[in-house]
C-alpha cells in the first residue's frame, strides 16, 4: 500500500473554491433579478428553481455519489475495467431519464403552479424543464471524475455553468423588460438561463472526458479483454446503493421545495394572499441566496469525502478512516461557524447593501443561522454514505422530513414565516443528532472534546462584537449614502467576526499546533504565525 494516503482536504478545497465562485455568481444573478422583478416575478422564479433543484437529484437517482463510490472502490481494488462498465451504464441511464424527467416537469408545471397558489410560475417552470435533458449526464460525469479523485473537472464545469446561466438569465430578463413583457415572462426568460448553463457545463465535461481518455496510459481502462458485466447486474448494484443515497442527499432540496410549496397556502389565511406571496418572494430571492453561502464548504467536503471514506473502507484502513472522519467534522464546524455568524449579525446591512429594500432582514438572519445545522447534517450524511450506511442515513432523513412537515403546520400558525424557518432548523438538528449517534457506534471519534467551552466563548464573543459593530455601522446611513454605509459595515463586521473568532480559538486552545500540522499548506502558513498568541500553559496541555 502506498504510504501517501488519500485526503479529502485537497479535493475539498478545489470543490469549495469552485462552489464559492458558483454561489457568488448565483447571488450576483439574484441581486439584479430581485431589482427587476416584482413580488410575482420573484415568487415565480423561486418556485421554478426549487422545483428544478428537487427534481435534479431525483432524475440522477443518486447515481453520481454511487458512481463516485463504486469507481473509487474498483480502482482501489485494481479493477478499472469494471469501473468503466459501470460508468457507461450510468451514462445510458442519464440519457433516458433526462428525456423522461424534462417531459414530466413540462407537463406537470401548470398543475403544480395552481396547487401552490402561484399560477404565474407555470411559464418559468416550463422554461427550466429542458435543463433536465443534459444535467443527469453532467452529474454522472462529475461523479466519475470525483471517483477518480479529479475534482478539477467538476469544479470548472460548475463555474462555466454558472457564468452561462447567470449572464443569460439577467440578459433575457432585461430584454423582456425592455420589450414590455410582464414579470411572468421575465421570470421564464431568467429560468431559461439554466438551460444554457447546462450546455456550457456539458461542453466542459466532454472536454475533460476526451482529455482523460487520450492521456490514459493503460489502454485496458477503456478496451479491456476482461469479461463484460451484464448491464442488468450493473444497474442492480447501482440502484441498491443509489436509492438510499438519493433519499439521503435530497434533504435540502426537499426542505426548500416544501417551504416554497407551502408558504403561500399556510400563510395566506393568516396574513393574506398578497403578503404571503411577498413573503415567498423575499424567502426565495433574498434569504435562500444569502443562506446558501455558508454551506459551500460542507457541500464540497461532502462530495470529496465519499470516495476517500469508501476507499479506506475497501482497504479496511481503520486508522486512516478515523482521522478523516474527525478532521471532516472539525473542519465543517470550525470553518462554517464564522461565515454564519458574520452573515447573521450583519443581516440588516447585507440586505440593505445588495437588495432593493430592507424588508425581510429578520428572515435572512434566521434562515442563515439554521445553516450551521445544515452543514453538520450534510457532513455526517456523507460520512455514513461513504461507510456504506446509506439505508440508515435514508431512515434518519425521512425522520427529519416528518419532523419538518409536522412542525411546519404547527409553527407557521404560531410564528408565521419564522415558524416555517424554525421548523427547517429543527429538521436539520434531528438528522444531525441521529447521524452522530450512529457514527459514534462505528468510529470512536471526538469533534472537540473538552474544547467545546472555548469554542462557545469564541462564538459568543465574536457574534457580540459583530452585532455591536453592525448597529454602529447602521448609524453611518445618516452621514453618507446608505449603500456605501452598508458596504463599509459589512466589510468591518465580516473582518472583525473572523479575526476575533480565529484569535479566540487559538488563545483558548480550541486549535492546537498538532492539529494545524495536518491542515493543507496554505492554511498552515496562515495559522502558524497566529499560534504564537497561544499561552504557554495551553500548548503544554496539548
Amino acid at each position: 500500500m502506498s504510504t501517501k494516503k488519500e485526503s479529502f482536504v485537497k479535493g475539498t478545497l478545489i470543490l469549495a473554491a469552485a462552489a464559492l465562485v458558483a454561489r457568488i455568481l448565483g447571488l450576483a444573478q439574484r441581486v439584479p433579478l430581485e431589482h427587476l422583478f416584482n413580488d410575482i416575478g420573484n415568487a415565480s422564479f423561486t418556485q421554478a428553481n426549487n422545483v428544478y433543484l428537487l427534481l435534479l437529484p431525483l432524475a440522477t437517482a443518486g447515481i453520481p455519489s454511487t458512481l463516485s463510490k463504486m469507481v473509487s472502490e474498483r480502482y482501489a481494488l485494481n479493477r478499472p475495467h469494471e469501473a468503466q462498465q459501470v460508468y457507461r451504464a450510468a451514462l445510458i441511464f442519464a440519457a433516458v431519464v433526462g428525456v423522461v424527467m424534462s417531459t414530466i416537469l413540462y407537463i406537470a408545471a401548470p398543475y403544480y403552479a395552481e396547487y401552490t397558489k402561484v399560477p404565474e410560475s407555470t411559464l418559468a417552470i416550463r422554461a427550466i424543464a429542458p435543463a433536465l435533458l443534459l444535467f443527469p449526464a453532467i452529474a454522472m460525469m462529475r461523479g466519475y471524475f470525483q471517483g477518480r479523485n479529479n475534482m478539477m473537472a467538476g469544479g470548472i464545469s460548475q463555474i462555466i455553468e454558472q457564468i452561462a446561466r447567470v449572464s443569460t438569465a439577467i440578459l433575457l430578463a432585461f430584454i423582456l423588460l425592455r420589450q414590455g413583457y410582464s414579470n411572468t415572462w421575465m421570470a421564464a426568460g431568467a429560468s431559461f438561463g439554466s438551460v444554457l448553463g447546462s450546455v456550457g457545463a456539458f461542453g466542459v465535461m466532454l472536454y475533460y472526458a476526451m482529455k482523460m481518455r487520450r492521456s490514459e496510459e493503460q489502454i485496458a481502462l477503456y478496451e479491456s479483454n476482461e469479461a463484460r458485466l451484464p448491464l442488468l447486474g450493473i444497474y442492480k448494484d447501482i440502484f441498491k446503493l443509489s436509492i438510499p443515497i438519493v433519499l439521503s442527499s435530497i434533504t435540502v432540496p426537499v426542505v426548500n421545495f416544501i417551504d416554497t410549496s407551502f408558504i403561500v397556502p399556510l400563510l395566506s389565511g393568516r396574513i393574506g394572499m398578497e403578503e404571503a406571496t411577498r413573503a415567498l418572494g423575499i424567502f426565495g430571492s433574498r434569504a435562500q441566496s444569502i443562506a446558501g453561502i455558508p454551506p459551500v464548504l460542507s457541500i464540497a467536503l461532502s462530495t470529496s469525502l465519499i470516495p476517500i471514506i469508501s476507499a479506506a473502507y475497501a482497504r479496511k484502513d481503520e486508522q486512516h478512516l478515523k482521522r478523516q472522519v474527525t478532521l471532516a467534522m472539525r473542519i465543517s464546524i470550525l470553518t462554517g461557524t464564522p461565515i454564519v455568524l458574520s452573515l447573521v449579525v450583519a443581516a440588516y446591512s447585507v440586505n440593505g447593501l445588495i437588495f432593493s429594500s430592507l424588508d425581510g432582514s429578520g428572515i435572512v438572519a434566521m434562515l442563515t443561522l439554521g445553516t450551521i445545522f445544515q452543514i453538520t447534517m450534510m457532513t455526517t450524511n456523507s460520512i455514513l454514505l461513504g461507510m456504506g450506511k446509506s439505508r440508515i442515513s435514508m431512515y434518519y432523513v425521512l425522520a427529519g422530513i416528518i419532523v419538518k412537515f409536522a412542525s411546519n403546520f404547527l409553527f407557521s400558525q404560531l410564528f408565521g414565516i419564522y415558524g416555517i424557518i424554525g421548523s427547517t432548523a429543527l429538521c436539520f438538528v434531528v438528522i444531525t443528532l441521529l447521524n452522530l449517534r450512529m457514527l459514534k457506534k462505528i468510529v470512536p471519534f471526538e469533534i472537540l472534546g473538552k474544547r467545546w467551552g472555548g469554542f462557545s466563548i469564541a462564538v459568543l464573543a465574536s457574534a457580540g462584537i459583530g452585532y455591536g459593530l453592525n448597529e454602529a455601522g447602521i448609524m453611518l446611513t445618516h452621514l453618507m449614502p446608505a449603500r456605501v454605509a452598508f458596504l463599509i459595515t459589512c466589510l468591518v463586521v465580516g473582518a472583525a467576526v473572523v479575526i476575533v473568532y480565529l484569535v479566540l480559538l487559538i488563545v483558548l486552545g480550541v486549535l492546537s499546533s498538532q492539529e494545524i500540522s495536518g491542515y493543507p499548506r496554505p492554511l498552515r502558513k496562515l495559522l502558524n504565525p497566529l499560534m504564537k498568541l497561544q499561552p504557554a500553559h495551553v500548548r503544554a496541555n496539548e
